[in-house]
């Protein structure tokens, strides 16, 4: 007898992941329903959004049979593995808080990541209402000049402005622990904490409630995927060489430098270093993008 996995013969289904844990994902149908699936075999990590095709096996219960083009993914990596966060978003809400305190590195690595992707990006400063919240949002107009949205909230008081910017988009909540993501989402969602309920008793695996990403539909046309807390984002998955591009600012200057190929970090010419010289780019977005493209200079060429 073969040990190749089987595959089924029973006619399949197409649904969305609306939570993945591991082997074990909750798919939900066209009509609402949701089943709880295993993936056949040791098939490709996915994602939340994911669009997928699903054969039944019992009652409420399914395998994923295949997985279909994605329009886009939002992940991150570090030299062992890469860790998916969300599929098919059409915008990346980074939530910011004016306390704790956010870190600008973090930020700016997430804003390359979706600069890779090519995924609109949305600065959110949340807690707006704290006494810190005028340097916070002073701290981030460097980034409203390079053309990103930056838009103050106080989620407890008003989510109104959020959901304004959510209308029409899949989007997903990324930034560090205590910035206000579940906040953010119970305001949006009064249900979101019985809906976690009912996926974690869906998949009987409550322990895994706050560490997964999870989608909720807004409307008919705009949804939102809730993700961990992050304290670190990798991006070894992009090549040094790909990274300059990344970071929008640059992007006129590239091309100048007297070396082809310049990595903008002490080598003499470099037209990076004499537009931060000049005034043209902030010297933190500088400093940040030298830290990360000498991580990937670094590392083994697993990505490559």
């Amino acid at each position: 007898m073969s040990g190749r996995a089987h595959k089924s013969t029973a006619p399949t289904r197409s649904g969305t992941i609306v939570a993945s844990f591991g082997r074990q994902t909750l798919v939900e149908l066209a009509d609402g329903t949701t089943v709880a699936c295993v993936r056949r075999g040791k098939r490709g990590e996915l994602a939340c959004g994911d669009r997928v095709a699903i054969a039944a096996t019992a009652q409420g219960q399914g395998v994923i049979e295949a997985l279909e083009p994605r329009a886009s993914l939002f992940y991150r990596s570090d030299i062992q593995r890469e860790k998916l966060i969300a599929a098919n978003v059409t915008q990346i809400v980074i939530v910011l808080a004016t306390a704790p305190a956010f870190h600008p590195e973090l930020l700016d690595r997430c804003l390359a990541a979706a600069e890779h992707e090519k995924i609109r990006a949305l600065i959110a400063l949340n807690k707006m209402d704290l006494a810190a919240s005028p340097a916070a949002l002073q701290s981030l107009e460097p980034y409203r000049a390079l053309g990103y949205d930056v838009l103050p909230l106080a989620a407890k008081i008003d989510i109104a402005p959020l959901r304004a910017q959510l209308a029409g988009h899949v989007s997903v909540l990324v930034g560090q622990s205590g910035m206000g993501k579940s906040t953010i989402i119970n305001r949006l969602l009064p249900d979101a904490a019985a809906r976690v309920g009912e996926l974690s008793a869906a998949l009987a695996s409550g322990r895994h409630t706050t560490t997964h990403a999870r989608l909720y539909h807004l409307d008919a046309s705009s949804h939102i995927i809730d993700s961990p807390g992050l304290q670190e984002f990798g991006l070894h998955h992009v090549l040094p060489q790909d990274l300059e591009h990344a970071f929008v600012e640059f992007r006129p200057h590239l091309g100048h430098c007297k070396f082809n190929d310049c990595r903008h970090l002490s080598e003499p010419g470099c037209a990076i270093t004499a537009a931060m010289q000049g005034g043209a780019i902030h010297p933190q977005r500088v400093a940040s993008y030298r830290r990360l493209v000498t991580q990937l200079m670094r590392k083994p060429k697993r990505y490559a």
